[in-house]
């Protein structure tokens, strides 16, 4: 699903002009941008957690040169879903036992 897809349902759902839940969808998009570029975590109940998250310095090789590089301490942004919502994704999602993983 793209964003284009979730306006256009959003709109269907809602009866409102598709330019106007453009504008919501792109400034919610943009606050959590802001928060997360802040170091602010965003938390929706019964949805989940945008967390920034810190990735500690570590060891890195360069295959092609041979050599070792350190990649230094940074953060990351990462999404946790509220457990409802992976409740509710276990619930209704069936794993296809054909599929190759």
């Amino acid at each position: 699903m793209t964003k284009a897809d979730i306006v256009t349902e959003i709109s269907n759902k809602t009866g409102i002009d598709r330019n106007d839940v453009l504008a919501i969808v792109e400034g919610f998009m943009g606050t959590v941008k802001n928060a997360m570029e802040n170091g602010e975590n965003v938390y929706l109940r019964g949805f989940g957690s945008f967390i920034v998250k810190k990735r500690a310095e570590k060891l890195g090789r360069n295959i092609l040169a041979k050599t070792s590089v350190v990649i230094p301490a940074h953060y990351i942004p990462a999404f946790k879903p509220a457990k409802e919502f992976m409740d509710d994704v276990k619930a209704k999602v069936k794993v296809d036992q054909n599929a190759n993983a």
